[in-house]
């Protein structure tokens, strides 16, 4: 029955969980603790105790016994087999035999071991072991000695102990820097000549420590036996540093960003010159604070004054500055950002054309560029409107009349106000205070402006450019449909107003007039311009070319001209971003609505080509401009040499200059 039993189990054994390697004889000779634990199993096998051996009277054999019902079935995952069970597995018994061999109680025996290349094949294949085993807890000597599995299953566990990976290590680096090798615990075989491939570290008969293990939500309880204890080993551990952690320095903060020390003792010394014995500064004293101490545009040194003096005193001392621009941290703040800070009121997060009111003011009061409007107060405002509009048309995208930060800082509007502080000619800086842009703007809309109300309606706008736009277009503008009107009259275009036609329609290469006249020819307003939108407002270009008896273009035929020139990403319609990605997309408006440039550009002068290459940073809205300051101040001084005599004239017929 027994033996049938065993026959029955022999095949329950699992050859993953055992992870026996076939090895040479005598591989396991050079470990005494597994050499110890084999022999044990060896004594309890079903053939040994057939022999005549004394092994009852023998404490440590029964000692084993008892301890190998301590084994925990869970933890070991191996099933109860009876006796004899590895008697049908001629491999495993093979494995065992082959391990009994290497025993230290077999050396003893008069076997000649050593001249037999087997084991010293075993000896060089000690190695091989497979790590990849189950970790076990530990136990008292002797428990395991009844099971081969778990007894190749410790030693591999021992191959890969933390301690064990540093011993190796650590005899690697004694051995390449010529030390000699200190290691306590070797095991001495009985053969001098050979030598291990791995020394033991702990003495004969006692288990390999448990490698760190949580028990945190296991089920499984681990038994420590109490002859268990730390390991010794001959060379000193190797220290492991910690790994450094980084220290991320603080990015955000919430009030700005603390001044640095030198800058604030830099700051400090500054002051000390500008405010005398503690005394405050007036209005007209503070210009060098802002442009020595604050580095902005000295026309903004009243806004800030004003800021700061909240209380109307008359007078900023060195300490409310410091409070100001120092402690509230606006010294570390970027230059956008502390502009930003200095016009907008407090508790708003945009600015409007009111914030912009007072730094104009100061401008035309200190810069020596327009000093000669100082006698025109009139003027001076409808300068300032202006600079303005022409501020909120190319930032203010969204068109809402609320100037955020984020787009102060992607338009250009500080960088010219730094060049309008340095530049003592105001008709230099281009962009956005050119006196003579302002003219130009001024003039035009006082000769659409035939009754002088300051509004003009559909049938004035239509002379504009020599009656270069189409009654269909303009029917789209007076409809409101690119921008609503800011004035109060129905049916009526501003001043405002006129200044986003004006620039919309001299300067279509830029992206505010293409948004502009997109939405003009977007008649559905889907967001694309189709061959029936564009084909609707050309109607009226091809019949004005037959009236004026010039050769008439088929739309047909500047249709493909117009796909050929775009290269929209679909043939059949083109949208807004078809559009900013050409530089020549200008031209489609003009061939859809202006007669005039539609004209110039087929027939195009290449001196006035080679002068657009010449000055490749000019604006077609800068070249309109100049051309047209040009022309009006001859016709000014033509009139003013016809008057020439001193007679009286009527001041309300002519310009306002």
């Amino acid at each position: 029955m027994e033996v049938e039993a065993a026959r029955r189990d022999a095949s329950a054994l699992d050859p993953e969980l055992l992870q026996l390697p076939e090895l040479a004889p005598g591989a396991l000779r050079e470990n005494s603790t597994i050499a110890d634990a084999l022999y044990t199993q060896w004594l309890v096998l079903p053939e040994t105790t057939k022999l005549d051996l004394d092994t009852d009277s023998n404490p440590e054999v029964e000692a084993a016994r008892r301890d190998a019902s301590a084994l925990d079935p869970e933890l070991l995952q191996l099933p109860e087999l009876a006796p004899g069970a590895l008697r049908e597995n001629s491999t495993i018994a093979d494995a065992l035999y082959t391990q009994w061999l290497v025993l230290p109680e077999t050396t003893k025996l008069d076997l000649d071991t050593d001249s037999n290349p087997e084991v010293e094949e075993a000896r060089r294949d000690a190695s091989a072991l497979d790590p990849e085993l189950l970790q076990l807890p530990e136990l008292a000597p002797g428990a395991l000695r009844e099971n081969s599995t778990i007894a190749d299953a410790l030693y591999t566990q021992w191959l890969v102990l933390p301690e064990t990976t540093k011993l190796v290590k650590s005899l690697i680096e004694d051995a390449k820097g010529g030390g000699a090798l200190n290691v306590a615990g070797s095991s001495a075989s009985t053969n001098a000549a050979s030598s291990s491939s791995l020394p033991s570290m702990f003495p004969a008969g006692s288990a390999p420590p448990l490698s760190p293990r949580s028990t945190a939500g296991s089920p499984r309880v681990m038994r420590r036996g109490s002859g268990a204890g730390p390991s010794t080993l001959g060379s000193p551990l190797k220290l492991v540093s910690e790994p450094v952690r980084e220290v991320i320095p603080q990015f955000y903060f919430k009030n700005g960003r603390p001044p640095p020390k030198d800058l604030k003792e830099q700051c400090l010394s500054r002051l000390d010159h500008l405010f005398f014995a503690g005394e405050g500064l007036q209005i007209q004293e503070f210009r060098p604070v802002i442009k020595d101490i604050c580095k902005l545009p000295s026309f903004l040194s009243g806004v800030l004054f004003k800021k700061i003096d909240a209380a109307c005193s008359g007078t900023v001392t060195r300490d409310a500055f410091i409070a100001y621009w120092i402690n509230e941290n606006k010294i570390t703040l970027d230059t956008p950002s502390q502009i930003f800070e200095i016009l907008r009121k407090p508790g708003c997060s945009y600015l409007t054309q009111e914030d912009f009111k007072p730094v104009l003011k100061e401008l035309l009061a200190t810069h020596p560029g327009l000093e000669f409007l100082q006698g025109t107060p009139e003027f001076q405002e409808r300068y300032a409107e202006t600079v303005i509009y022409r501020i909120f048309y190319s930032i203010n995208r969204c068109g809402n009349g609320h100037l955020t930060l984020r787009e102060l800082k992607r338009g250009n509007l500080v960088a010219a106000m730094q060049q309008l502080d340095e530049e003592e000619d105001i008709n230099k800086v281009l962009r956005y205070f050119s006196y003579e842009h302002f003219y130009v703007i001024y003039c035009k809309f006082w000769e659409l402006d035939t009754d002088h109300d300051f509004l003009i309606d559909k049938e004035n706008l239509i002379r504009y450019g020599n009656h270069s736009l189409t009654y269909r277009i303009v029917d789209r503008v007076f409809a409101q449909v690119p921008r609503k009107f800011t004035s109060m009259t129905e049916g009526k275009m501003g001043y405002e107003d006129f200044v986003y036609f004006i620039l919309s329609e001299e300067d279509k290469s830029s992206e505010p007039s293409l948004e502009y006249w997109f939405k003009c020819i977007d008649l559905d307003g889907n967001g694309i311009l189709s061959t029936n939108e564009m084909q609707f407002f050309y109607e009226e270009q091809l019949h004005r070319m037959e009236c004026m008896a010039q050769e008439p273009v088929l739309f047909e035929d500047i249709l493909c001209q117009m796909i050929d020139m775009i290269g929209p990403e679909n043939e059949t319609y083109f949208t807004l971003r078809d559009l900013k990605k050409c530089k020549l997309s200008g031209n489609i408006f003009n061939i859809l609505f202006n007669l005039n440039k539609f004209m110039a550009f087929e027939t195009r002068d290449p001196f006035l080509i080679r002068q657009e290459r010449e000055n490749p940073t000019l604006t077609e809205w800068d070249r309109f401009a100049h051309r047209e300051y040009i022309r009006l101040s001859m016709e000014e001084d033509g009139e003013d040499a016809s008057n020439g005599s001193g007679d009286v004239w009527d001041e309300s017929l002519e310009a306002p200059f």
